[in-house]
């Protein structure tokens, strides 16, 4: 919330994920992951709580000077104020290994069992499981502004404001459509992504058989998107949620 608290529900408790830690305020970003949850405070530091069979919410000493966070399916990762990235958890395709030189990044995301970076100079970098090419930066990996991971793809949105997509997202795919220009800011989670356009109206793509790429109308309005597991949330300029998809 704008005043710096906490609020987390779903499906299933079962793990803690959604049993925010003490105290429930000065926190200014969230990640969630498979079964585990993370926060950042105001002050640098990381609260992560949830499943914990990986060591995905153990943060590494010493927590502090984190500006960015991101979870995957069990691992976790957090950006340092100086421009390194921290990696802890599940490290079974490597994804853990930051690769060198890991300094000058200023954005993070995690799919499924790979990560993606964002340089200064717009370059991305991308290490892990590498299963269906969701590692190979197209166009050498360069001019890019915004980056998201799903499951076994990426998305990255570039200078001119145009989304890239690669990787797989399944079989069951609905396309990109309408023009390719415009986007600021992209989610991704599962199977399915969306993108934002400066203008604030919403495109989603990718697997459909919950609907969760239909955007209810009025399509406009928007400032920030999030991806769930076939489900997505939309926050509109008033402040108030839009959530679409499946409803578990």
């Amino acid at each position: 919330r704008s005043d710096g608290t906490l609020v987390a529900w779903g499906f299933n408790n079962d793990y803690g994920q959604c049993s925010v830690p003490f105290p429930y305020d000065r926190f200014v970003a969230v990640a969630a992951g498979a079964l585990h949850s993370l926060a950042l405070r105001e002050n640098g530091s990381i609260e992560a709580w949830g499943r914990n069979v990986s060591g995905q919410c153990s943060v590494p000493q010493p927590n502090e000077d984190f500006v960015a966070i991101a979870a995957g399916l069990y691992f976790s990762l957090g950006l340092k104020k100086d421009g390194s990235i921290v990696a802890w958890g599940d490290n079974r395709w490597g994804q853990c290994e930051v690769p060198e030189p890991n300094e000058g990044f200023v954005a993070i995301a995690a799919g499924y069992t790979h990560c993606l970076a964002l340089k200064q100079d717009g370059s991305v970098v991308a290490w892990g499981s590498n299963m269906y090419g969701e590692c190979e930066v197209p166009e050498g990996g360069k001019g890019f502004v915004v980056i998201a991971a799903g499951n076994y793809f990426s998305v990255g949105v570039r200078e001119d404001g145009s989304v890239r997509v690669w990787g797989s997202m399944g079989e069951r795919f609905r396309p990109f459509e309408g023009p390719n220009e415009g986007f600021v800011q992209v989610a991704t989670n599962w199977d399915h992504s969306l993108a934002l356009t400066h203008e604030g109206t919403i495109v989603g793509w990718g697997n459909n058989d919950e609907g969760q790429c239909d955007v209810p109308e009025p399509n406009q309005d928007f400032v920030a998107v999030a991806a769930g597991i076939k489900f997505s949330l939309a926050l509109k300029r008033d402040g108030t949620i839009v959530a679409w998809g499946r409803d578990w």
